[in-house]
């Protein structure tokens, strides 16, 4: 559904062909008035619908395993989550959903989360079923997945909407805070938990930028901290899902269910940092590309005065 040509050049060819029967069909819609802004609503649920296929595909996977996956079944349930897993994984880069490339990104999001799981489920912050053979101590191999899915999101949204960005900090600035983060997310057991210290300094560096995306016929902008509380907002939710479906518990829900907490949005708000921090090692933050020069209008010999220059059309740009 993109709007430019230079736009779906970043697609994997399975996308560009979705792509263009659904823009086509969009473009049959109404371009102006409620209809219009209701085309673009649809266009971005579309879109981040397909961005999270594969964290869709995993909770739809232990959803239904919590649902009808049989007790006495040979395979363990979370060795059929880890297997499972790796089915999605392989069809995604089979159908050229994710390219090798991003591949990389989403291979290092699995083992630093994986690395954390292993700290976390040790010192007793959350704990998995004990059954199966694919796991890592107490940590079942389907875990480092569901990191895997917010890399992959995270790589897909980012060509999905053309995401560009103004006033974009310094890397080296954001990959400081995202080592801090992460530091802090294992030192926090041992000293005085910065985690609020470092939402401030992630404020602080990320506070003047503008995230602009594309959505259908019109480029939006946001505040870039408005869009990792949004989307931090989303992975609690579920995150929600997962520990209903006991994927895994946190100790105060192993007597009964119950929503995990809203002070975990601070940790995914924090967590996106990183993951952000990750993407932009193999898709760099790219400035607003919307202006273009006026395009000359051709001028035939037989008029008496040149017609005079008209700019390019260029989409809209809202502010969100």
């Amino acid at each position: 559904m993109r709007h430019d040509t230079a736009a779906t050049a970043t697609l994997t060819t399975a996308e560009r062909a979705i792509d263009a029967h659904l823009r086509a069909a969009l473009a049959r819609l109404p371009r102006h008035g409620p209809a219009g802004w209701l085309t673009e609503f649809v266009a971005f649920g579309l879109k981040q619908a397909w961005a999270c296929v594969f964290g869709a595909a995993m909770l739809a996977v232990i959803c239904a395993a919590h649902l009808w996956y049989p007790d006495d079944a040979v395979l363990a349930r979370n060795d059929a989550l880890t297997a499972a897993a790796i089915v999605i994984q392989v069809a995604m880069l089979a159908g050229r959903l994710e390219t090798l490339r991003e591949l990389r990104v989403i291979v290092l999001f699995h083992l630093v989360g994986t690395l954390m799981e292993l700290f976390k489920t040790h010192i007793g912050s959350w704990a998995y079923e004990p059954d199966g053979v694919l796991r890592l101590g107490g940590v079942p191999l389907f875990s480092g997945f569901m990191y895997a899915a917010v890399g992959s999101y995270m790589v897909r949204v980012n060509r999905l909407f053309d995401l560009r960005f103004t006033r974009y900090p310094k890397r080296w600035w954001t990959a400081a805070v995202a080592a801090a983060i992460y530091l802090n997310f294992f030192a926090n057991h041992y000293v005085h938990d910065l985690r609020w210290l470092l939402i401030a300094a992630v404020a602080l560096v990320f506070g003047r930028c503008v995230m602009h995306f594309r959505i259908f016929r019109a480029r939006w902008r946001m505040p870039l901290l408005l869009a990792f509380v949004l989307v931090a907002f989303f992975i609690w939710l579920a995150e929600n899902i997962a520990t209903w479906s006991n994927a895994w518990l946190y100790p105060s829900q192993t007597d009964g269910w119950h929503p995990v907490s809203l002070t975990k949005l601070a940790s995914w708000f924090l967590l996106m940092i990183i993951s952000v921090v990750l993407v932009t090692w193999i898709s760099p933050p790219q400035p607003p590309d919307d202006k273009q020069p006026p395009q000359p209008t051709e001028v035939k010999a037989s008029d008496p005065t040149p017609a005079p220059a008209r700019p390019a059309e260029r989409p809209a740009s809202v502010d969100i």
